[in-house]
């Protein structure tokens, strides 16, 4: 039997740049789209800053605060217009550090595509190479070797890119449950309040949204990567995760019970929306689960093909 050993493998190789070529091409689309979303979310931040540091600054120094002065409401809209300033500056820093990382993303990206260089072409000549020599020989043991090379190259990259979105998808979940610890706790400590908690129920509230907060920025994070590997397998999907206010825990000069009330609301919310995408990752983590089992079933039978194809025969030889 003739030995394809050198040209397959040059093949597999030659597959294997393809395939990560055009993962990275699909990854760069996905990363793009985001980098043009989160630079507009900037934009929008920095107006948005630039209007509450002008409403802090019309109250301390301009009519507006004379009148407010006059009612004797000023020192309690600074407070609240203060606290506003620190919320959209907060956001606007996350927002910008998403748009480092997404660059840095993008800069790797074009990194490796560069170093790949025309792996199509390099394929199609060595494609080229292989069927001349299957006419040659007339082997149809050959030809469909061949063909099963290519569909177990298929395979295995599937069951890889396939395996980046699942671990992608778990990571996504671990944060998105501390997130939704901290969220559980605040309500907790909210509950509390709205019953008469005090300063000590603010406390507890104002640090587990805090902590709530920050996490879902690194939440937000492993959603961006887990879209891209999505992208990959062809699964649309990159939910965004709610704001968490903690604009509330700096107005103590409108700390009462309808206040209280609100508060708890909005923790209740805020939690549910979050609830919401941690359902929908664990789904879709259990259904790359599922094709990657289909995928593994597939690659099973092409292996016992081919080792069927393989087998020694002490009457034929080529």
């Amino acid at each position: 039997m003739t030995d394809f050993a050198g040209i397959d493998e040059q093949l597999r190789v030659a597959k294997e740049r393809v395939r990560r070529f055009d993962q990275l091409t699909r990854q760069r689309g996905a990363v793009t789209g985001q980098l043009g979303q989160v630079r507009q979310a900037v934009a929008d931040l920095r107006a948005r800053l630039a209007d509450e540091e002008g409403d802090v600054t019309r109250l301390e120094s301009g009519f507006a605060g004379f009148l407010a002065k006059l009612v004797g409401s000023k020192e309690e809209r600074l407070t609240q217009e203060r606290a506003e300033v620190e919320a959209a500056r907060q956001r606007l820093d996350g927002q910008r550090a998403r748009v480092a990382s997404l660059e840095a993303d993008l800069a790797g990206i074009d990194g490796e595509l560069a170093r790949l260089g025309p792996v199509h072409e390099e394929y199609a000549r060595l494609l080229a190479d292989k069927e001349r020599l299957l006419i040659e020989l007339a082997d149809p043991r050959g030809q469909e070797l061949a063909d099963l090379a290519v569909r177990l190259g298929d395979r295995a990259a599937d069951l890889r890119e396939h395996d980046e979105a699942q671990r992608a998808g778990v990571a996504v979940g671990r944060e998105l449950s501390y997130v939704l610890d901290r969220l559980n706790s605040a309500s907790g400590a909210s509950q509390w309040d709205v019953l008469g908690g005090g300063y000590m129920a603010d406390a507890v509230e104002r640090t587990r949204l805090e902590e709530a907060d920050q996490a879902a920025w690194r939440a937000q994070r492993q959603l961006d990567v887990f879209s891209r590997e999505l992208a990959d397998i062809g699964i649309a999907g990159g939910p965004r995760l709610p704001e968490v206010d903690t604009r509330w825990f700096v107005d103590t000069f409108l700390d009462n019970i309808i206040t209280d009330v609100l508060k708890h609301q909005q923790i209740n919310e805020t939690r549910d929306a979050v609830a919401q995408v941690a359902a929908w990752a664990d789904a879709t983590v259990a259904a790359i689960a599922r094709r990657s089992g289909e995928l593994s079933a597939e690659r099973a039978a092409l292996l016992a093909r081919r080792d069927e194809l393989l087998a020694p025969t002490a009457d034929r030889e080529i």
